[in-house]
């Protein structure tokens, strides 16, 4: 039996900025797959490319004027990186909705939340402005507003954080898309009101059946939270795997040291923290050889030189991009030799070669 087809395909998805020092490689060949009601979560530091490559998804960052892209994005069989804008205005709302970091920066400062979220409703749906209404003071409702009536008549800047997100979520949903782009959804928001808001999204999910794509640079928020989980560094995937294989058992010493750098949730109240040590690559010009090894306690001299390719853990699911993965013969071998030549447990590789930062 043959698989199901993907609701959303990425191929070698390229985004380069050129600017007056160089040119920026955002994201650099990155192909994903994401399936019905399918909760993918895509994860790393910032300035990993995440959110170029969720703008690229959505049709938001184009080629022209400095910026070069390559690849495709397949919706539900359709090539969107073909379409003209006004032929893809056509599936945002409808078919795939976006979620920014930041509510204030999504939500119109000089329009009655109201009148955001009917705007969408009437646009596609083609129903009256009191039935758009109607509906907008449900949508708040279902995303846990209190006093929804009272709610529409207000102004974004009479929300809270919290309350503005919820916000920007039910207009997202508004035409209920088969598709959701969170990019980060509670940057902007305190601890408390982050768990709200990811178990929130979480339970719409679940109930409207909705793919989800969650861009976030925490681990911990993911890890009930979705069904797979894609490790992006310095433009590029690392590691993809199921959710509960890749906490398990990470191969990529970048997903480790992402974990790692996790406070506890419990035990002393002064731990030490860890860091990854270094500073992530300068994308105008990237490091050749695998991208991590300027920060890696594991690098040898093959990592400087040779880009290792996405290669199988043993089954399909579980890819990673690493000579030297962990856990395997040739991972302890490449510890052991470099705990010989002096390397520190936590710190920078040692190689027969000086290691450019």
């Amino acid at each position: 039996m043959s698989e199901p087809t993907p609701l959303l395909t990425a191929e070698d998805v390229v985004v380069r900025f050129h600017t007056s020092k160089g040119v920026v490689h955002a994201v650099d060949g990155v192909s994903l797959r994401l399936g019905e009601g399918e909760v993918l979560a895509v994860v790393g530091e910032s300035g990993s490319g995440k959110t170029v490559f969720t703008r690229r998804v959505m049709g938001l960052v184009a080629g022209g004027r400095g910026t070069e892209v390559a690849g495709t994005v397949t919706f539900d069989g359709t090539d969107l990186t073909a379409l003209s804008g006004k032929e893809l205005s056509r599936f945002w709302g409808t078919e795939i909705a976006l979620i920014l970091q930041d509510p204030m920066t999504s939500l119109n400062p000089v329009k009655r939340i109201g009148a955001q979220l009917t705007e969408s409703i009437v646009l596609h749906e083609r129903v009256s402005k009191k039935e758009a209404l109607e509906r907008a003071v449900e949508l708040l409702r279902s995303v846990g507003l209190s006093e929804p009536e009272r709610r529409v008549r207000q102004y974004p800047h009479e929300l809270s954080g919290g309350m503005r997100q919820r916000v920007t979520i039910a207009i997202a949903l508004s035409c209920r898309p088969r598709l959701l782009l969170a990019d980060e959804p509670t940057t902007a928001l305190d601890v408390t009101v982050q768990a709200q808001i990811l178990d929130l999204l979480a339970d719409l999910q679940s109930r409207l059946r909705m793919a989800m794509l969650l861009v976030t640079h925490d681990l911990r928020v993911v890890r009930s939270r979705s069904d797979r989980i894609a490790v992006m560094y310095a433009g590029r995937i690392v590691e993809t795997a199921p959710t509960a294989t890749l906490f398990a058992s990470p191969r990529m010493p970048y997903t480790e040291a992402l974990m790692n750098a996790v406070p506890p949730l419990a035990g002393p109240n002064h731990a030490r923290l860890h860091v990854i040590p270094g500073r992530p690559p300068d994308l105008l010009n990237p490091p050749a050889g695998c991208r991590f090894s300027p920060r890696c306690p594991f690098a040898q001299d093959r990592c400087l030189t040779e880009e290792p390719p996405l290669r199988d853990a043993g089954s399909p699911d579980h890819r990673y991009r690493c000579w030297f993965p962990i856990g395997t013969p040739a991972w302890e071998e490449a510890r052991a030799r470099n705990i010989a030549r002096g390397a520190s447990a936590a710190g920078t590789p040692v190689t027969d070669e000086k290691v450019l930062t």
